[in-house]
Protein backbone atom coordinates (compact mmCIF):
# COMPACT_ATOMS: atom_id res chain seq x y z
CA UNK A 1 0.00 0.00 0.00
CA UNK A 2 1.34 3.43 -1.02
CA UNK A 3 1.44 6.13 1.48
CA UNK A 4 1.30 9.74 -0.10
CA UNK A 5 -0.18 12.58 0.89
CA UNK A 6 -2.14 13.27 -2.44
CA UNK A 7 -3.19 9.75 -2.37
CA UNK A 8 -7.01 9.56 -0.05
CA UNK A 9 -8.71 6.39 0.74
CA UNK A 10 -12.85 6.05 1.88
CA UNK A 11 -13.94 3.02 3.14
CA UNK A 12 -17.49 1.68 3.01
CA UNK A 13 -17.72 -2.21 4.17
CA UNK A 14 -16.13 -4.32 1.75
CA UNK A 15 -15.73 -1.06 -1.25
CA UNK A 16 -12.73 1.16 -0.95
CA UNK A 17 -12.11 4.37 -2.76
CA UNK A 18 -8.87 5.39 -3.56
CA UNK A 19 -8.64 9.23 -5.11
CA UNK A 20 -5.24 10.32 -6.23
CA UNK A 21 -4.91 13.86 -6.41
CA UNK A 22 -2.50 15.41 -9.17
CA UNK A 23 -0.81 17.98 -10.58
CA UNK A 24 -1.93 18.70 -14.28
CA UNK A 25 1.95 19.38 -15.29
CA UNK A 26 4.07 17.03 -12.97
CA UNK A 27 5.70 13.92 -14.20
CA UNK A 28 6.14 12.96 -10.41
CA UNK A 29 1.97 13.17 -10.57
CA UNK A 30 2.00 10.57 -13.41
CA UNK A 31 4.61 8.18 -11.95
CA UNK A 32 2.39 8.28 -8.60
CA UNK A 33 -0.71 7.49 -10.59
CA UNK A 34 0.95 4.76 -12.34
CA UNK A 35 2.45 3.38 -8.67
CA UNK A 36 -1.04 3.19 -7.08
CA UNK A 37 -2.81 1.77 -9.59
CA UNK A 38 -0.13 -0.76 -10.34
CA UNK A 39 -0.14 -1.67 -6.73
CA UNK A 40 -3.55 -1.38 -5.80
CA UNK A 41 -5.00 -3.52 -8.64
CA UNK A 42 -8.49 -1.27 -8.65
CA UNK A 43 -10.81 -3.09 -10.85
CA UNK A 44 -12.51 0.14 -12.26
CA UNK A 45 -10.37 3.53 -12.80
CA UNK A 46 -11.91 6.30 -13.21
CA UNK A 47 -10.31 9.70 -14.58
CA UNK A 48 -10.86 13.38 -14.77
CA UNK A 49 -12.10 13.64 -18.33
CA UNK A 50 -15.21 13.66 -20.39
CA UNK A 51 -15.32 12.09 -23.96
CA UNK A 52 -14.28 15.09 -25.67
CA UNK A 53 -11.24 15.86 -23.67
CA UNK A 54 -10.53 12.25 -23.83
CA UNK A 55 -10.46 12.24 -27.55
CA UNK A 56 -8.18 15.33 -27.43
CA UNK A 57 -5.26 14.70 -25.26
CA UNK A 58 -5.25 11.25 -27.26
CA UNK A 59 -4.91 13.48 -30.10
CA UNK A 60 -7.94 10.99 -32.10
CA UNK A 61 -9.95 14.77 -32.41
CA UNK A 62 -11.84 14.15 -35.93
CA UNK A 63 -11.59 18.35 -37.13
CA UNK A 64 -12.41 16.82 -40.40
CA UNK A 65 -15.67 16.31 -38.95
CA UNK A 66 -16.37 19.28 -37.77
CA UNK A 67 -19.46 21.09 -39.74
CA UNK A 68 -18.95 24.77 -39.62
CA UNK A 69 -22.54 25.19 -41.24
CA UNK A 70 -24.45 23.41 -38.72
CA UNK A 71 -22.06 24.95 -35.89
CA UNK A 72 -23.26 28.76 -37.28
CA UNK A 73 -27.16 27.71 -37.32
CA UNK A 74 -26.73 26.27 -34.01
CA UNK A 75 -25.71 29.62 -33.34
CA UNK A 76 -22.38 27.96 -31.43
CA UNK A 77 -19.79 29.98 -32.52
CA UNK A 78 -18.91 31.98 -29.72
CA UNK A 79 -18.82 28.86 -27.54
CA UNK A 80 -16.27 26.95 -30.39
CA UNK A 81 -14.32 30.32 -29.92
CA UNK A 82 -14.05 30.38 -26.82
CA UNK A 83 -12.88 26.90 -26.38
CA UNK A 84 -10.51 27.08 -29.29
CA UNK A 85 -9.26 30.36 -27.48
CA UNK A 86 -8.71 28.36 -24.24
CA UNK A 87 -7.29 25.40 -25.78
CA UNK A 88 -4.51 27.97 -27.75
CA UNK A 89 -4.00 29.30 -23.87
CA UNK A 90 -3.61 26.40 -22.67
CA UNK A 91 -1.39 25.34 -25.04
CA UNK A 92 1.19 28.31 -25.44
CA UNK A 93 1.34 27.34 -21.35
CA UNK A 94 2.65 24.03 -22.34
CA UNK A 95 5.37 25.80 -24.63
CA UNK A 96 6.36 28.22 -22.84
CA UNK A 97 6.80 26.19 -19.33
CA UNK A 98 7.87 22.78 -21.27
CA UNK A 99 4.70 21.34 -19.95
CA UNK A 100 2.46 18.62 -20.95
CA UNK A 101 -1.22 18.91 -19.20
CA UNK A 102 -2.80 15.45 -19.48
CA UNK A 103 -0.13 13.27 -18.60
CA UNK A 104 -1.05 11.72 -15.45
CA UNK A 105 -4.35 10.98 -17.37
CA UNK A 106 -3.22 9.58 -20.27
CA UNK A 107 -0.76 7.17 -17.71
CA UNK A 108 -3.73 6.36 -16.07
CA UNK A 109 -5.95 5.26 -19.12
CA UNK A 110 -2.44 2.89 -20.19
CA UNK A 111 -2.18 1.41 -17.02
CA UNK A 112 -5.70 0.75 -16.30
CA UNK A 113 -5.54 -0.85 -19.71
CA UNK A 114 -1.97 -3.13 -18.66
CA UNK A 115 -3.79 -4.56 -15.46
CA UNK A 116 -7.33 -5.06 -16.74
CA UNK A 117 -9.39 -1.96 -14.89
CA UNK A 118 -12.64 -0.53 -16.30
CA UNK A 119 -12.17 2.92 -17.49
CA UNK A 120 -14.70 5.79 -16.91
CA UNK A 121 -14.46 9.16 -17.67
CA UNK A 122 -15.94 10.85 -14.67
CA UNK A 123 -16.16 14.54 -15.34
CA UNK A 124 -18.99 16.31 -17.04
CA UNK A 125 -18.60 17.17 -20.81
CA UNK A 126 -16.84 20.20 -21.23
CA UNK A 127 -19.34 21.57 -23.60
CA UNK A 128 -22.19 21.28 -20.86
CA UNK A 129 -19.87 23.05 -18.55
CA UNK A 130 -18.70 25.99 -21.11
CA UNK A 131 -22.40 26.25 -22.01
CA UNK A 132 -23.98 26.83 -18.61
CA UNK A 133 -20.77 28.95 -17.86
CA UNK A 134 -22.03 30.84 -20.92
CA UNK A 135 -25.56 31.07 -19.67
CA UNK A 136 -25.08 32.14 -16.41
CA UNK A 137 -23.08 35.69 -17.45
CA UNK A 138 -25.09 38.40 -18.55
CA UNK A 139 -24.32 40.05 -22.13
CA UNK A 140 -22.02 42.61 -20.33
CA UNK A 141 -20.18 40.07 -19.24
CA UNK A 142 -20.00 37.40 -21.84
CA UNK A 143 -18.56 40.56 -23.86
CA UNK A 144 -15.77 41.44 -20.96
CA UNK A 145 -15.29 37.21 -21.08
CA UNK A 146 -14.68 37.14 -24.61
CA UNK A 147 -12.51 40.33 -24.64
CA UNK A 148 -10.70 38.49 -21.77
CA UNK A 149 -10.28 35.27 -24.34
CA UNK A 150 -9.06 37.48 -26.78
CA UNK A 151 -6.52 39.18 -24.77
CA UNK A 152 -5.23 35.88 -23.37
CA UNK A 153 -3.81 34.79 -27.34
CA UNK A 154 -1.83 38.05 -27.47
CA UNK A 155 0.76 36.73 -24.53
CA UNK A 156 1.44 35.04 -22.03
CA UNK A 157 4.14 37.12 -20.77
CA UNK A 158 2.09 38.02 -17.23
CA UNK A 159 1.77 34.12 -16.31
CA UNK A 160 5.04 33.21 -14.00
CA UNK A 161 6.70 30.19 -12.62
CA UNK A 162 4.27 31.18 -9.16
CA UNK A 163 0.89 30.57 -11.26
CA UNK A 164 2.43 27.01 -13.01
CA UNK A 165 2.84 26.04 -9.32
CA UNK A 166 -0.57 26.76 -8.52
CA UNK A 167 -1.24 23.91 -11.11
CA UNK A 168 -0.35 21.59 -8.45
CA UNK A 169 -3.23 22.56 -6.10
CA UNK A 170 -6.00 23.50 -8.87
CA UNK A 171 -7.60 22.06 -12.08
CA UNK A 172 -6.25 23.62 -15.09
CA UNK A 173 -9.53 24.91 -16.51
CA UNK A 174 -9.33 26.61 -13.15
CA UNK A 175 -6.27 28.56 -13.31
CA UNK A 176 -6.87 28.85 -17.01
CA UNK A 177 -10.76 30.83 -16.62
CA UNK A 178 -9.14 32.63 -13.24
CA UNK A 179 -6.58 33.99 -15.60
CA UNK A 180 -8.85 36.01 -17.60
CA UNK A 181 -11.83 35.97 -15.07
CA UNK A 182 -10.92 36.62 -11.60
CA UNK A 183 -13.33 39.29 -11.43
CA UNK A 184 -16.06 36.61 -11.87
CA UNK A 185 -16.36 34.36 -8.91
CA UNK A 186 -19.52 32.89 -9.80
CA UNK A 187 -18.05 31.07 -12.61
CA UNK A 188 -16.57 29.07 -9.68
CA UNK A 189 -19.46 27.49 -8.67
CA UNK A 190 -20.43 26.34 -12.47
CA UNK A 191 -16.36 25.25 -13.33
CA UNK A 192 -15.20 23.81 -10.18
CA UNK A 193 -18.08 22.93 -7.40
CA UNK A 194 -20.67 21.51 -10.36
CA UNK A 195 -18.11 19.28 -11.56
CA UNK A 196 -16.86 17.65 -8.05
CA UNK A 197 -20.24 16.77 -7.74
CA UNK A 198 -20.35 15.51 -10.73
CA UNK A 199 -17.54 13.43 -10.61
CA UNK A 200 -18.40 12.25 -6.96
CA UNK A 201 -21.45 10.42 -8.09
CA UNK A 202 -19.87 9.49 -11.02
CA UNK A 203 -17.15 7.79 -9.12
CA UNK A 204 -20.10 6.50 -6.30
CA UNK A 205 -21.67 4.61 -9.16
CA UNK A 206 -18.91 2.99 -10.39
CA UNK A 207 -18.69 -0.66 -10.16
CA UNK A 208 -16.10 -2.58 -7.95
CA UNK A 209 -15.01 -3.68 -4.78
CA UNK A 210 -12.15 -0.98 -5.03
CA UNK A 211 -12.18 1.83 -7.22
CA UNK A 212 -9.51 4.06 -8.14
CA UNK A 213 -10.28 7.96 -9.58
CA UNK A 214 -7.62 10.52 -10.80
CA UNK A 215 -8.27 13.67 -10.32
CA UNK A 216 -6.69 17.14 -10.17
CA UNK A 217 -5.71 18.15 -7.09
CA UNK A 218 -7.78 20.82 -6.75
CA UNK A 219 -10.88 18.88 -6.59
CA UNK A 220 -10.30 16.29 -4.27
CA UNK A 221 -11.59 18.49 -1.21
CA UNK A 222 -14.70 19.03 -2.63
CA UNK A 223 -15.16 15.32 -4.48
CA UNK A 224 -14.43 13.98 -0.78
CA UNK A 225 -16.99 16.16 1.27
CA UNK A 226 -19.70 15.07 -1.71
CA UNK A 227 -19.33 11.02 -1.94
CA UNK A 228 -22.21 9.45 -0.51
CA UNK A 229 -24.49 12.71 -0.82
CA UNK A 230 -27.43 12.73 -3.07
CA UNK A 231 -26.88 14.51 -6.21
CA UNK A 232 -29.29 15.50 -8.76
CA UNK A 233 -27.34 14.48 -11.66
CA UNK A 234 -29.91 15.37 -14.52
CA UNK A 235 -30.06 18.90 -13.42
CA UNK A 236 -26.16 18.99 -13.61
CA UNK A 237 -26.12 17.56 -16.89
CA UNK A 238 -28.75 19.58 -18.57
CA UNK A 239 -28.46 23.01 -20.18
CA UNK A 240 -30.64 25.63 -18.22
CA UNK A 241 -33.29 27.52 -20.54
CA UNK A 242 -32.22 31.06 -21.16
CA UNK A 243 -33.46 33.67 -18.30
CA UNK A 244 -37.41 35.04 -19.58
CA UNK A 245 -36.42 38.70 -19.50
CA UNK A 246 -34.02 38.23 -21.79
CA UNK A 247 -36.64 37.37 -24.64
CA UNK A 248 -38.63 39.98 -23.67
CA UNK A 249 -35.68 42.44 -23.38
CA UNK A 250 -34.76 40.88 -27.18
CA UNK A 251 -38.20 41.28 -28.33
CA UNK A 252 -38.92 44.57 -27.01
CA UNK A 253 -35.95 46.69 -28.78
CA UNK A 254 -37.38 46.03 -32.10
CA UNK A 255 -40.80 46.68 -30.89
CA UNK A 256 -39.51 50.37 -29.08
CA UNK A 257 -37.48 51.03 -32.95
CA UNK A 258 -40.81 50.38 -35.08
CA UNK A 259 -43.11 52.28 -32.04
CA UNK A 260 -40.36 55.66 -32.45
CA UNK A 261 -40.19 55.60 -36.05
CA UNK A 262 -44.27 55.54 -36.50
CA UNK A 263 -44.50 58.13 -33.43
CA UNK A 264 -41.89 60.20 -36.16
CA UNK A 265 -44.06 59.86 -38.84
CA UNK A 266 -47.03 60.61 -37.13
CA UNK A 267 -45.51 63.53 -35.06
CA UNK A 268 -43.02 65.15 -37.41
CA UNK A 269 -44.48 64.43 -40.75
CA UNK A 270 -43.15 61.75 -43.22
CA UNK A 271 -39.67 63.30 -43.68
CA UNK A 272 -38.75 62.58 -40.17
CA UNK A 273 -40.04 59.25 -40.79
CA UNK A 274 -37.88 58.69 -43.37
CA UNK A 275 -34.82 59.81 -41.98
CA UNK A 276 -35.31 57.85 -38.51
CA UNK A 277 -35.74 54.72 -41.43
CA UNK A 278 -31.98 56.04 -42.67
CA UNK A 279 -30.42 56.44 -39.78
CA UNK A 280 -31.31 53.14 -38.31
CA UNK A 281 -30.43 51.38 -41.57
CA UNK A 282 -26.92 53.32 -42.40
CA UNK A 283 -25.42 52.99 -38.60
CA UNK A 284 -26.29 49.36 -38.84
CA UNK A 285 -25.41 48.43 -42.09
CA UNK A 286 -21.97 50.65 -41.75
CA UNK A 287 -21.26 49.19 -37.97
CA UNK A 288 -21.59 45.56 -39.15
CA UNK A 289 -19.64 46.35 -42.18
CA UNK A 290 -16.70 47.15 -40.14
CA UNK A 291 -16.59 44.05 -37.85
CA UNK A 292 -16.44 42.26 -41.67
CA UNK A 293 -14.04 44.11 -42.97
CA UNK A 294 -11.81 44.09 -39.39
CA UNK A 295 -11.50 40.14 -40.02
CA UNK A 296 -10.77 40.99 -43.86
CA UNK A 297 -13.63 39.17 -45.15
CA UNK A 298 -14.67 38.32 -48.60
CA UNK A 299 -16.43 41.56 -50.13
CA UNK A 300 -19.73 39.55 -50.76
CA UNK A 301 -19.59 38.71 -46.58
CA UNK A 302 -19.20 42.13 -46.23
CA UNK A 303 -22.15 43.29 -48.29
CA UNK A 304 -24.21 40.85 -47.20
CA UNK A 305 -23.39 41.79 -43.46
CA UNK A 306 -24.27 45.41 -44.99
CA UNK A 307 -27.47 44.43 -45.71
CA UNK A 308 -28.53 41.67 -43.35
CA UNK A 309 -27.84 44.50 -40.46
CA UNK A 310 -30.47 46.46 -39.98
CA UNK A 311 -33.31 43.66 -41.30
CA UNK A 312 -31.57 40.76 -38.78
CA UNK A 313 -31.61 43.75 -35.79
CA UNK A 314 -35.29 43.78 -35.91
CA UNK A 315 -35.71 40.16 -35.29
CA UNK A 316 -33.79 38.43 -32.54
CA UNK A 317 -33.93 35.05 -33.82
CA UNK A 318 -31.24 35.66 -36.68
CA UNK A 319 -28.38 37.87 -36.44
CA UNK A 320 -26.30 39.70 -38.66
CA UNK A 321 -23.17 37.56 -38.01
CA UNK A 322 -24.39 34.58 -38.57
CA UNK A 323 -26.24 35.33 -42.19
CA UNK A 324 -21.97 36.87 -42.94
CA UNK A 325 -20.85 34.01 -41.21
CA UNK A 326 -22.92 31.59 -43.81
CA UNK A 327 -22.00 33.36 -46.46
CA UNK A 328 -17.85 33.20 -45.99
CA UNK A 329 -18.25 29.61 -45.32
CA UNK A 330 -19.74 29.33 -48.85
CA UNK A 331 -17.83 31.39 -50.80
CA UNK A 332 -14.19 30.62 -48.70
CA UNK A 333 -15.36 26.76 -47.85
CA UNK A 334 -12.41 25.62 -45.56
CA UNK A 335 -10.79 23.10 -46.78
CA UNK A 336 -9.46 19.73 -44.78
CA UNK A 337 -6.10 21.41 -44.60
CA UNK A 338 -7.46 23.99 -42.26
CA UNK A 339 -9.27 21.42 -40.01
CA UNK A 340 -6.03 19.56 -39.78
CA UNK A 341 -4.02 22.46 -39.11
CA UNK A 342 -5.97 23.72 -36.68
CA UNK A 343 -4.65 22.73 -33.30
CA UNK A 344 -1.14 24.36 -34.56
CA UNK A 345 -3.07 27.37 -35.62
CA UNK A 346 -4.99 28.66 -32.54
CA UNK A 347 -1.82 28.91 -31.11
CA UNK A 348 -0.98 32.50 -32.32
CA UNK A 349 -3.20 35.48 -33.47
CA UNK A 350 -1.67 35.45 -37.26
CA UNK A 351 -2.78 31.59 -37.17
CA UNK A 352 -6.48 32.65 -35.58
CA UNK A 353 -6.44 35.20 -38.74
CA UNK A 354 -4.91 32.54 -41.07
CA UNK A 355 -7.28 29.51 -40.47
CA UNK A 356 -10.41 29.74 -42.34
CA UNK A 357 -13.10 28.15 -39.85
CA UNK A 358 -11.59 30.23 -37.02
CA UNK A 359 -11.60 33.49 -38.75
CA UNK A 360 -15.13 32.43 -39.71
CA UNK A 361 -15.51 32.43 -35.77
CA UNK A 362 -14.60 35.90 -35.36
CA UNK A 363 -16.32 37.15 -37.99
CA UNK A 364 -19.39 36.41 -36.69
CA UNK A 365 -18.27 37.69 -33.44
CA UNK A 366 -17.32 40.94 -34.78
CA UNK A 367 -20.14 41.49 -37.22
CA UNK A 368 -22.45 40.52 -34.31
CA UNK A 369 -20.96 43.20 -31.58
CA UNK A 370 -21.20 45.75 -34.75
CA UNK A 371 -24.67 45.07 -35.03
CA UNK A 372 -25.38 45.52 -31.45
CA UNK A 373 -23.72 48.76 -30.94
CA UNK A 374 -25.28 49.88 -34.25
CA UNK A 375 -28.61 49.35 -32.95
CA UNK A 376 -27.77 51.37 -29.78
CA UNK A 377 -25.93 53.62 -31.12
CA UNK A 378 -29.11 54.49 -33.53
CA UNK A 379 -32.07 55.03 -31.32
CA UNK A 380 -30.66 58.07 -29.97
CA UNK A 381 -29.99 59.36 -33.33
CA UNK A 382 -33.22 58.52 -34.55
CA UNK A 383 -34.84 59.70 -31.71
CA UNK A 384 -33.81 63.63 -32.46
CA UNK A 385 -36.30 64.03 -35.44
CA UNK A 386 -39.36 63.68 -32.76
CA UNK A 387 -38.84 66.76 -31.93
CA UNK A 388 -38.83 68.14 -35.35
Amino acid sequence: MIEDKNVHRVVSGEREIIIVGTAHVSRESADLVERVIRDEQPESVCVELCRSRYEAIRQKANWEEMDIFKIIREKRTALLLSQLIMASFQKKLAEKFGINPGEEMLRAIQTAEETGAGIVLADRDIRTTMTRTWRSMSFLKKMRFLFELILSLLSTDDISEEDIEKLKEQDVLELAMQTFGKKMPALKTILIDERDRYMAHAIDTTPGRKVLAVVGAGHVRGILNSIGTETDIEELSSIPPGKPWTRWIAWGIPVFIVGIIAAGFFKAGGEAGLNMIKWWVAVNAILAGLGAVVVLAHPLTILSSIVAAPITSMNPTIAAGWVAGLVEATVRKPQVRDFIDLREDISSIRGFWRNKITRILLLVAFVNLGSSIGTFVAIPLMMRFLNQ
